[in-house]
């Protein structure tokens, strides 16, 4: 699957001011919230609707919901908590699951300690939450264990990209589409994302 790098002009906007250094913890918050809620528009572009009769104030009418189990948020922790707002305020029905996953700093290779998940994955539309994909490492380790806890509908859904994690991401599942609001140049030689936008948990959390 394609990676689609969601262009919208409030988005570019407000990304450059998360990737500005200057910007205070309780911003940089508050515009992840609101670039996620843009980008959900899109990827939630081909969600499943039913046709369903409605009472207007004037008419009885054919209108069209959403169809079938509710969505799953899953972000993994701890920078993807970020995202969960800004989507649950467009999908407030959403469930929500956990990946918890760490990078070891020598090997940059993700390290598991937490997976909680609704049991009924293969009825729901999965999208995997993490403000950064750098090398791909986490990402591709979340999907795995998503998989094998039975979703097969799955999105992953970032602010930032690396086109070494894009590449590591859509090697492991081409299945996967990917949605991003940038694609910068590389990574540095300690796995963060140049130009980046720095440490997305520790500015999220204020722990920088």
């Amino acid at each position: 699957m394609a990676l689609t790098v969601i262009e919208h002009p409030l988005i570019q906007h407000k990304l450059s001011i998360l990737r500005d250094q200057s910007t205070p913890t309780k911003l940089f918050k508050e515009l992840v919230d609101e670039i996620a809620m843009l980008m959900a528009f899109e990827a939630t572009r081909d969600l499943p609707l039913e046709t369903v009769e409605i009472e207007t104030p004037l008419e009885r009418l054919q209108a069209r919901r959403l169809s079938g189990y509710e969505p799953v948020l899953v972000p993994i922790l701890r920078a993807g908590l970020g995202m969960v707002d800004g989507i649950r305020a467009l999908v407030p029905s959403a469930r929500v699951g956990h990946v918890g996953l760490y990078r070891d700093h020598d090997t940059l290779e993700p390290v598991e300690y937490y997976f909680k998940v609704p049991s009924d994955l293969a009825q729901r539309d999965v999208f995997v939450l993490d403000p950064m994909l750098a090398t791909g490492g986490s990402a591709v380790d979340a999907i795995t264990q998503l998989k094998k806890a039975g979703a097969v509908r799955i999105r992953f859904l970032c602010l930032v990209a690396a086109p070494e994690g894009v590449a590591k991401l859509e090697g492991a599942h081409p299945d996967v589409p990917i949605f991003a609001a940038a694609l910068d140049r590389q990574l540095n030689d300690v796995g963060y994302i140049l130009p980046g936008l720095g440490d997305a948990g520790d500015r999220l959390f204020g722990t920088r």
